[in-house]
């Protein structure tokens, strides 16, 4: 498909233990073996499994992340969050912000914002989730959509070097459902000539066998997994596939 760069960021979302890690080891020794091909692998497991996750890929070329983070960079009364500054603090790299799960339960695009601005700050690269529900894609305002989340995501955001945009149409999420080719190109173009210089992932679906129609997507610059990046197996599926 490529020889660029490309991002294979793992979501792994409300899932795993200390046991689960172990399956990793099969990652880490895939990425050993396979240097030649140029591509960053991101783990972003839940919370309890950053610190010992950390540890386990320190002297590998795999990074963590988190799955979302507080606003405030300041310690509060914030029962049951984290913020960015503690994410850093247990190894993390990137952060996930703005996906559609969060959204749904009410993060507003003001918020997404804040938490933004607080992961630069911070020195965390954020993947920035975008995506149209299939009620606004039917209704064909899925651009609109988008330039709304990230006019008002982005806002304030001058320098764009740490900011990863995963577009993740929210019908794909976990249905099976993948746009068709030339749309997703199509809206791929859009997003980095509306934020220029931005890599661009594609999530929603991704498994080793959607890799066959999304690696000809020549300008995405990665994918953002969930389901599939908790089985070792079928993730290093989908990188192998991408690059076959």
């Amino acid at each position: 498909m490529t020889n660029k760069y490309m991002y294979f960021i793992a979501n792994w979302k409300m899932f795993g233990n200390l046991k689960t890690l172990n399956s990793i080891n099969k990652v880490i020794s895939f990425t050993k073996k396979n240097k030649k091909n140029k591509f960053k692998l991101v783990y972003c497991p839940p919370a309890s499994l950053l610190f010992p996750l950390s540890k386990k890929l320190q002297a590998t070329s795999i990074d963590i992340g988190g799955q979302n983070c507080h606003e405030s960079q300041n310690f509060g009364a914030n029962t049951g969050y984290i913020n960015s500054k503690m994410l850093k603090d247990v190894g993390a790299k990137y952060v996930i912000l703005g996906h559609s799960e969060n959204r749904q339960l009410g993060e507003s695009d003001k918020l997404i914002n804040s938490k933004i601005q607080s992961s630069i700050k911070s020195g965390l690269k954020v993947i920035f989730c975008i995506g149209e529900t299939l009620k606004q894609k039917k209704k064909k305002i899925t651009k609109r959509v988008l330039f709304s989340q990230i006019s008002k995501g982005l806002k304030k955001i001058r320098n764009k070097k740490n900011i990863i945009i995963a577009y993740e149409p929210v019908w794909s999420i976990g249905s099976g459902m993948i746009p068709r080719e030339y749309e997703l190109f199509e809206i791929i173009k859009y997003i980095k000539n509306k934020v220029r210089g931005v890599k661009v992932l594609y999530g929603g679906s991704v498994n080793s066998k959607s890799i066959k129609n999304l690696k000809k997507i020549n300008n995405v610059d990665g994918f953002l997994i969930g389901g599939a990046s908790q089985v070792s197996k079928n993730f290093i599926d989908i990188i192998k596939k991408t690059y076959n």
